[in-house]
């Protein structure tokens, strides 16, 4: 089997072209090759096939094989994918498991990502509550870097209010003008260097009751990106962008 990897910001993905319909992969299959150690190695692996009306199809898998929702990262990722396939010049429209989307690439390899509005943002006390494309938690602290992501994240996402699915958890803060993040993806079962659709939520919800035109820049572990975004209401986002990077990081084949 062939295979690409990439990573945005430190998110890395296997990529795979199954247009032809070629590979169906099992749970277990896929949890092997996104091993660190026994396998390939990545965040999530994704199949990139056809779909009539579509550029492509995005399925994607998180680390554990199990299919998820969406990811925002991957989605960069599998946009560069498909350019590099030449599947399309520099506007692909594809679907993935939360419906259509577009993606734009720049000269520089950016990747602008449109992800789905966002319907219902839900401010509680030291926490907002939202869907991206996923399920997320964001949790504001003082200071993001001493936090335990993995244990408390752990905690949360698997906290009753979210059964059964359970959530991803986003602990975020605001210094001196920078918003900077850190996530615990479901799936992954730990904390990743960068999370699209956790990034897209943490600037969402960062505008607190605010309404207008924004364009916040995020730091994470692995990078900086960039969400824009329209809030007509302070409960609701949309015209909602992620930009960032998406690297061709190296591909080759593997048997089993």
């Amino acid at each position: 089997m062939k295979f690409s990897k990439y990573q945005g910001t430190g998110n890395d993905f296997i990529l795979i072209d199954n247009r032809e319909g070629v590979y169906s992969l099992s749970q277990q299959r896929i949890a092997q090759l996104c091993h660190r150690r026994f396998g390939i190695g990545a965040d999530g692996l994704m199949l990139l096939e056809h779909a009539d009306g579509y550029d492509f199809r995005m399925v994607y898998y998180n680390a554990d094989g199990h299919e998820s929702s969406m990811c925002g990262n991957g989605g960069r990722c599998i946009a560069a994918f498909a350019h590099r396939l030449g599947l399309f010049t520099d506007k692909a429209h594809f679907v993935a498991i939360d419906g259509p989307h577009h993606a734009t690439l720049d000269a520089d390899g950016t990747v602008h990502l449109h992800m789905q509005h966002v319907p219902q943002i839900k401010p509680e006390e030291g926490y907002t509550v939202l869907n991206t494309g996923s399920p997320h938690h964001v949790q504001w602290v003082k200071e993001v870097q001493e936090v335990d992501v993995v244990g408390l994240g752990r905690t949360i996402r698997h906290h009753a209010r979210y059964a059964p699915g359970g959530t991803n958890v986003n602990f975020a803060m605001v210094k001196d003008g920078q918003l900077s993040v850190r996530t615990y993806e479901r799936g992954v079962e730990d904390e990743t260097l960068s999370c699209g659709t956790g990034v897209t939520a943490a600037a969402i919800a960062s505008t607190g009751t605010g309404t207008g035109a924004y364009t916040i820049p995020v730091a994470t572990p692995g990078g900086m990106l960039s969400v824009s975004f329209t809030k007509d209401t302070p409960t609701s986002a949309t015209n909602v962008v992620l930009s960032g990077p998406a690297t061709h990081v190296f591909e080759g084949e593997i048997t089993w």
